[in-house]
C-alpha cells in the first residue's frame, strides 16, 4: 500500500523556517520532519512513499537524490575515478517525489497522484505531524469498517491551563494544558479506497478537508480510528522548538522505531 504525504504547502505560520525550505524539510534533531513521518510508517513495513511536492519541491528531490551517499560509508579512488560503498545504513524505501504545483490545494495534490496510485487502497498523511499511532491497527480498523475512508481522530493538549474551583471560588486544581480539552480533531492519518479520488471534483482548487470529506461523511462512508496516544503538529516555530526539546530530553514519544 502506497503512502501519500502532503508536502507542498507554503507553511506561512512558520515562515522563519519556510522562507528557505519547504515545511516538511524543517529539521527536528538534524532530520527533516518528513523523515520522522516516513519512519513512523516504515516501522510497520510500509515503505512505498509518494511525496506530493509543491513549494520548493526541488529541495525534497535533492534530499532523496543524495540520501544514499549521506547515509553510507564510501571509498573514493580518485586515481581510478571509482566509488565503492563500504557500509550503508539506509531504509528500504521507494520514494516518488511528485510535483503537484506550487499553488495547488490539498485535494488537487491528492488527485494528481491518482495515476501513480492506480486502483488500489492507499494511505494519506501530512508532512508536518508526528505521532506514535499504530498504523497496523489503523489499517485493520479501515478494512473492518468496509467504508471508503478512515480518518484518525486525536485529542490535542489545550493551549492554556485549566482551573477547577469549589463553591467558595477557591482553586482546587490546576492542570497545565490538559489533554483532550478541545475534544477530538482530525489527526491527519488516513486510509483511503481508490474511490475517494471520485470525490475530488474541482481539480487543483479542491480543499480535501472541505467538500470531499464532507460528502464522504454525509454518505456514512467515513470511518473513525481514535488514537489516544501522542500526536503533535508542527504549525509554528514554538511547535518546532517543543519537538526539539522532547527529542533532546529523551521524551520523543513519536520515535518508536
Amino acid at each position: 500500500m502506497k503512502v501519500l504525504i502532503l508536502a507542498g504547502g507554503y507553511g506561512t505560520r512558520i515562515s522563519e523556517e519556510t522562507g528557505i525550505r519547504p515545511k516538511p524539510m524543517v529539521e527536528i534533531g538534524g532530520k527533516p520532519i518528513l523523515w520522522h513521518v516516513m519512519k513512523s510508517y516504515s516501522q510497520f513495513g510500509f515503505n512505498d512513499f509518494v511525496i506530493l511536492c509543491g513549494y520548493k519541491g526541488h529541495m525534497i528531490n535533492e534530499y532523496f537524490a543524495n540520501y544514499f551517499v549521506r547515509q553510507s560509508s564510501m571509498t573514493f579512488d580518485l586515481a581510478k575515478n571509482t566509488m565503492e560503498t563500504v557500509k550503508s545504513n539506509v531504509e528500504p524505501w521507494k520514494v516518488t517525489c511528485l510535483d503537484t504545483g506550487d499553488g495547488t490545494l490539498t485535494g488537487g495534490r491528492i488527485k494528481r497522484a491518482q495515476e501513480v496510485v492506480g486502483n488500489e487502497p492507499f494511505m494519506l498523511t501530512y508532512g508536518d505531524g508526528v505521532s506514535n499511532i499504530d498504523v497496523e491497527a489503523l489499517v485493520k480498523s479501515h478494512k473492518d469498517s468496509g467504508r471508503k475512508i478512515t480518518m484518525s481522530a486525536v485529542q490535542p493538549a489545550g493551549r492554556f491551563g485549566a482551573l477547577e474551583f469549589n463553591d467558595q471560588d477557591q482553586i482546587t486544581a490546576f492542570k497545565e494544558k490538559p489533554q483532550g480539552e478541545v475534544g477530538w480533531i482530525n489527526g491527519g492519518f488516513f486510509v483511503c479506497e481508490p474511490s475517494v479520488f471520485d470525490y475530488i471534483k474541482e481539480g487543483d482548487s479542491t480543499i480535501f478537508e472541505r467538500a470531499p470529506l464532507e460528502a464522504l461523511a454525509e454518505e456514512n462512508q467515513m470511518n473513525c480510528y481514535k488514537h489516544k496516544g501522542f500526536w503533535k503538529c508542527m504549525d509554528t516555530l514554538a511547535d518546532k522548538q517543543a519537538l526539539e526539546k522532547m527529542l533532546d530530553n529523551g521524551e520523543a514519544k513519536w520515535k518508536t522505531w
